[in-house]
């Protein structure tokens, strides 16, 4: 289900990393209406605030898979990435990582030196993974840090932090035309989605999304709330979420057990689990409670396969809607 290609990437030193608002010189006078100075740098936002390139980013290590996957839509390989294996097997988007790509740890522990030895103009992580050896790799090279999973009080949605993620990204590979189509190409496909969805003699447009696995020989189900992202999409193709914990959830979904869904058992239940967890063979087989569930009596239960990744870019927003039109339209 994956396909790769080979990326070839430029000199490390090509890019540098330049003050923001104190640069010498030209500075603010310079700045062009998209971040960029007449004399070609390249200006983008993340959670550090304004950070100022020299050149396109060329050898990127990606520390984080939406970051891997907003590359590859960008038509950029990276030459790093943080656990492939597990990328492989979560991730399914139409973009291919390279055989060439080196693994370079965990997500959570990624090996310092094999970045090192990768010798990148440019490293791309997520703030909750690298706080702790973010010092390390400054070192290294040049950070962009972003924060998907912004707390209430900033007022910025998940899904809003993904598409503005992306547009920063675009412009530090010099890819922001190719990015804005990319966009279009998402807004198309919403489009059409809801078409399809509108077309459906479906008993209810209600859904519950869920993340599912087998913890200690228990079911367990990570349930999406209207702050996830994932719902935000399923939305914009004409369904419902029906899921609420009744709070704001930091990573958009709640933890539960299975006695959570009598709240939601009159919705579409669409589920991620991976294919050899046994979640439903042995963990729920026999479940007295799941067994009673209305969308299970119905059939109204829809799987959407274990590498259907809720927590991405563009990319996987495009599998996500494919695959639960698919499972809808049966």
């Amino acid at each position: 289900m994956k396909k790769r290609h080979v990326f070839v990437a430029a000199s490390a030193f090509m890019l540098l990393a330049a003050c923001n608002s104190s640069n010498e010189g030209n500075g603010q006078e310079n700045t062009s209406k998209d971040g960029n100075s007449d004399t070609g740098s390249i200006t983008v936002t993340d959670t550090q605030g304004e950070q100022t390139f020299t050149e396109p980013a060329k050898r990127v290590v990606a520390l984080d898979w939406t970051y891997v996957e907003n590359l590859l839509a960008l038509g950029v390989q990276p030459v790093g990435v943080a656990d492939v294996e597990n990328y492989h097997k979560w991730v399914d988007v139409r973009e291919e990582l390279s055989d060439d790509v080196v693994d370079v740890g965990l997500r959570t522990e990624p090996n310092l030196e094999a970045i090192a030895q990768l010798e990148p103009d440019l490293i791309i992580s997520a703030n909750y993974r690298s706080e702790n050896i973010e010092e390390e790799l400054k070192d290294i090279a040049p950070m962009l840090i972003f924060d998907p999973y912004p707390e209430e009080s900033k007022g910025i949605t998940h899904y809003e932090e993904m598409e503005t993620t992306f547009r920063e990204m675009a412009k530090v590979v010099d890819k922001e035309a190719e990015g804005e189509a990319i966009l279009a190409e998402l807004d198309e496909k919403y489009e059409e989605g809801k078409e399809k969805i509108e077309s459906m003699d479906l008993e209810t447009r209600d859904f519950v999304l869920t993340m599912a696995y087998t913890d200690n020989q228990a079911p367990v189900f990570r349930l999406f709330n209207p702050n996830g992202m994932a719902p935000a999409i399923l939305e914009k193709i004409g369904l419902n979420n029906a899921y609420d914990s009744g709070s704001f959830e930091l990573y958009g979904y709640a933890t539960t057990g299975v006695e959570e869904l009598l709240s939601v058992e009159d919705a579409n239940f669409l589920h991620i689990v991976q294919d050899d967890d046994g979640l439903f063979e042995e963990g729920l087989a026999n479940n007295a409670v799941w067994n009673d569930l209305n969308f299970v009596k119905e059939g109204r239960v829809y799987a959407l396969g274990g590498d259907t990744w809720p927590y991405g870019g563009p990319l996987s927003a495009m599998t996500l809607i494919d695959r639960t039109v698919e499972a809808l339209d049966q």
